[in-house]
């Protein structure tokens, strides 16, 4: 039943809309006016030339050379005494003679070019350069106004959280206690955050340098600050009843991550080192990638449409044949999510993305809750290092000692070892029989189910195709988050045509379906994005702090064996991990941990790799373990709180903290002991 719309949902969930399909648009019109240069190239010779109108020259092409000549020859001979003192030679006749003539053919030949482009430039030229030109402007724009478009969607996603508080924290405000506490943390970490941007306004105008993207440090300010007026009114009209219940300390795990940060690093910057403008500035890190964080809004978009498909549970039911124990269907989720962990390059966002559809199924499969919460929680964390993720390309690119194809060999073998890693530990610690239907049994219903995808499979396969023939663009990292959209609504479409199919007013109920779909799909995502971004930029600050701290530059640039190195970078990556998000770290380490890794004889790309799988199990260990408190987000807080009343003994009580941790562990010692052992 399609749920009725509302106020909040068309103030939040509509203009983040209108911003990720302007991005969406944007990207492949940069790519359809690529493709429309070389159509032109191809229909009409020298195109670049007709993109615009040539104006007839303003000399004459006939041109008298002996009257030109003759007031030359006048100038040179009533030239004033000063004129002559610098004039080398006395007027050579044949010489100006020669230049005229060079100067008449030259214009000549202007006239003849313009002439040439004014007969060309016919009606269907006028329109296809109209189109292209249109196009390149556009994209251009759009372009430049990628700064302005992130902050527009980080504010108006953390304001859409904040209403309805679901910030990214260690448990959800549910008691009165909860609301006061994490509120006024809130407003206090914002405020910082606002008197932060205020310095650093105050300070780019204040200084002598050029101003770009003024608008942007204007948008800090009202952002920050419509932040704390939401924080101030929650405070005195919190919008529900709360339980009365509850304690300020246990209250204390209901103030968001990024709250704990913006406090952390706004009594470094404000009480140590008195730079009001530091929290801003680092902040700010965010903008100036902005097309990655785009990216980024746009895969979480891509999940929430994905979820309101039947997609993933057909690709499940896929597997429902083989009557798979949930141990072994939690390995088989783990490998299907790798894929779209690899376009998305962090596993944070495939847990937003699919994790609630993982956790349905494995549940469903028989899985005990605290089993899928662990899988669930490491959806992602092997996919990382497979091509053609976006986080190692990052990689090549700040670090000249690797590159990418280097880095993805070695990933699909560390991607190897944390399947069977996991399959063992899982097979280990098991509670029943391992079982599997006979092939004989499970291959026609295998079949069956195999058919419904089919013509989910020739959607996804056309649009590719269509991409890489039509506009000459392949899938891979840099075009898939403008060509994913595409193909999910396209999906969307489909199922709405597929369940009006079978419903009277069939026009009108595919409508209903499909805008519902984008709505829902939009209304969650504005509060993931908004929850996630905020937590990106923070860690952008909290590296600022670390760097500007100089906690890193105490650390000694040699060790006295290759153990002992690699036994300490191990502990620092994995710590990194647990407080930084992937790409910030990636940055923080390439100027410090990198070069002492190198310094100490550690091939490159060997560290790399360590440093992946120590931010993997840095996000899923305690006491902050980002993985595991999105996966509580996704499935809600009631179902994780059921899996805390499971019984059996101490691993069954606690498996979804020690599953991945001993995995991803076991792992990480694995990639960085054996390549020493065997180099």
């Amino acid at each position: 039943m399609l749920r009725i719309r509302s106020l909040q949902e068309w103030a939040s969930s509509l203009p983040v809309f209108i911003l990720l399909l302007a991005v969406v648009i944007a990207g492949n019109a940069g790519q359809f006016h690529t493709r429309l240069l070389h159509l032109g190239e191809y229909f009409w010779q020298d195109y670049f030339l007709l993109r615009a109108d040539i104006p007839t020259p303003a000399c004459n092409p006939n041109a008298d050379i002996e009257s030109q000549l003759t007031k030359l020859e006048a100038q040179a001979a009533n030239q004033d005494e000063l004129e002559a003192l610098f004039e080398s030679e006395p007027f050579d006749q044949d010489a100006a003679r020669e230049s005229l003539q060079e100067n008449r053919k030259i214009c000549s030949g202007k006239h003849k070019l313009a002439k040439q482009n004014q007969r060309r430039i016919t009606t269907p030229v006028i329109i296809f350069r109209t189109l292209e030109t249109s196009t390149a402007f556009f994209s251009v724009y759009a372009f430049k106004m990628q700064r302005m478009i992130l902050l527009l969607m980080l504010f108006i996603c953390a304001i859409t959280c904040t209403v309805k508080q679901q910030h990214i924290a260690f448990k959800p405000v549910i008691t009165t206690y909860d609301h006061l506490v994490s509120t006024l943390a809130q407003c206090f970490a914002n405020g910082c955050l606002l008197l932060s941007a205020w310095f650093y306004s105050k300070s780019i105008y204040q200084s002598a340098t050029i101003i770009e993207h003024a608008e942007v440090y204007l948008l800090l300010i009202v952002g920050f600050s419509s932040l704390v007026i939401i924080n101030l009114y929650q405070l005195f009209n919190p919008k529900k009843q709360f339980k009365q219940e509850g304690s300020f300390y246990h209250a204390l795990l209901s103030i968001p991550l990024y709250v704990f940060m913006a406090g952390f690093a706004a009594n470094y910057f404000f009480l140590m080192e008195e730079h009001w403008a530091g929290l801003a500035i680092f902040f700010s890190l965010l903008i100036d990638q902005a097309g990655l964080f785009l990216n980024i809004g746009l895969y979480i978009w891509v999940g929430m449409l994905l979820k309101r498909t039947q997609l993933g549970e057909l690709v499940f039911n896929v597997f429902i044949p083989w009557r798979l124990s949930p141990e072994l269907l939690a390995v088989v989720a783990i490998i299907v999510m790798a894929l779209p962990t690899a376009y998305t390059g962090a596993s944070g966002i495939i847990i937003i993305a699919m994790g609630s559809i993982v956790y349905e199924q494995l549940i469903n499969a028989g899985a005990r809750r605290q089993m899928a919460l662990a899988a669930t929680a490491m959806t992602g964390s092997a996919g990382v290092v497979l091509r053609p993720c976006l986080l190692v390309v990052l990689i090549a690119a700040l670090n000249k000692e690797v590159v990418t194809d280097q880095l993805f060999d070695w990933g699909l073998k560390t991607f190897m070892t944390t399947i069977v890693v996991f399959l063992f530990f899982v097979l280990l610690t098991k509670c029943e029989k391992i079982r599997v239907a006979s092939v004989k049994e499970a291959f026609k219903p295998f079949i069956q189910a195999l058919l419904p995808l089919l013509p989910y499979i020739s959607i996804v396969f056309l649009i590719v195709f269509a991409y890489d023939y039509c506009l000459k663009v392949s899938m891979d990292e840099f075009s898939a988050p403008i060509i994913l959209p595409i193909i999910i609504l396209c999906l969307i479409v489909y199922e709405s045509c597929i369940h009006s199919a079978i419903q009277k007013n069939k026009a009108e109920r595919k409508s209903l379906i499909f805008e519902h779909s984008i709505r829902m799909a939009s209304s969650e995502a504005s509060v993931h994005i908004g929850a996630l971004l905020m937590l990106m930029a923070l860690s952008f600050v909290m590296g600022g702090v670390i760097e500007r701290s100089g906690l890193l530059n105490d650390i000694p640039n040699t060790f006295s064996s290759v153990w002992l190195t690699l036994s300490f970078l191990v502990v620092v990556l994995v710590g990194i991990g647990m407080i930084m998000d992937p790409f910030g770290a990636v940055v923080l380490v390439t100027g410090t941990l990198a070069q002492i890794a190198y310094t100490n004889g550690i091939n490159p790309v060997h560290f790399w790799m360590i440093a992946l799988v120590s931010f993997e199990l840095g996000y899923l260990t305690p006491p902050v373990a980002l993985n595991h408190l999105l996966t509580r987000q996704m499935i809600g807080y009631e179902e994780a709180a059921k899996a805390a009343l499971e019984g059996g003994n101490f691993w069954y009580r606690h498996e979804k903290i020690l599953l991945p941790m001993v995995t991803m562990g076991s792992t990480l010692l694995l990639v960085s002991i054996i390549p020493v052992l065997i180099g």
